[in-house]
C-alpha cells in the first residue's frame, strides 16, 4: 500500500475489521518511512462475478454504483443521509452476493432495494416503484399507494436500523 503522506510503499497493519457482511474491510495502517498513519478500506469481491439478467434479456456485471444511482434518485431531495442510501445499496449487494451464485434479475435487484426504501422513506419507495415496477396511470400509482397503506412494514419501522441511520 502506498503511503498517502510520503508515497512510500512499506507499511505494517496496525488493526483489521470487516463489515456485518464481510463485503468491506477496514484496515488501520502504520507508514515505516515517516511514522504516519492512515486508513484503508478494501471491498472483497466473489470469485465469480454476479450477473444482472436486464428485461430485454442482456446480461451485465453487477455494479453497485447502479443501485446507488436509482436509490439517490428515487431520494431526491428527501432528508435521507447519504450514509443510509450506501447502507440500503450495501446491504442489497450483500443479500444478492450471499443468495445467488451467477446471475439475478433485475426485477429480484428492484424488489430488494424497494423493500429497504420502504422501511427507510414512503415517498421515496413510491418513486422507485414507478419507475422499477413501470407503474403509468395515477390509477397504477394509486393502486400501490393503496397496497402501501394497506401492508404494515415487516418488524418495527422505529426500531429498525435505517429509521434511526444506526450501522
Amino acid at each position: 500500500m502506498i503511503c498517502p503522506f510520503c508515497s512510500h510503499n512499506l507499511d505494517k497493519v496496525i488493526d483489521s475489521r470487516s463489515t456485518e457482511g464481510g463485503a468491506v474491510i477496514r484496515r488501520r495502517r502504520h507508514c515505516l518511512k515517516c511514522q504516519r498513519r492512515f486508513t484503508t478500506y478494501e471491498r472483497v469481491e466473489p470469485a465469480g462475478r454476479l450477473m444482472v439478467v436486464k428485461r430485454d434479456g442482456s446480461r451485465v456485471q453487477f455494479n453497485l454504483d447502479n443501485i446507488m444511482r436509482g436509490v439517490s434518485n428515487a431520494c431526491g431531495k428527501r432528508p435521507i443521509s447519504e450514509d443510509i442510501k450506501l447502507k440500503i445499496a450495501e446491504r442489497v449487494e450483500e443479500e444478492l452476493h450471499s443468495e445467488f451464485e451467477r446471475e439475478v434479475s433485475t426485477h429480484v435487484v428492484g424488489e430488494r432495494v424497494m423493500t429497504k426504501l420502504r422501511e427507510v422513506d414512503k415517498i421515496a419507495y413510491i418513486r422507485f416503484a414507478t419507475e422499477h415496477l413501470q407503474l403509468s396511470t395515477l390509477e397504477d400509482i394509486q393502486r400501490e399507494l393503496d397496497d402501501l397503506s394497506a401492508r404494515p412494514v415487516a418488524g418495527s419501522q422505529q426500531e429498525s436500523l435505517f429509521a434511526k441511520g444506526k450501522s
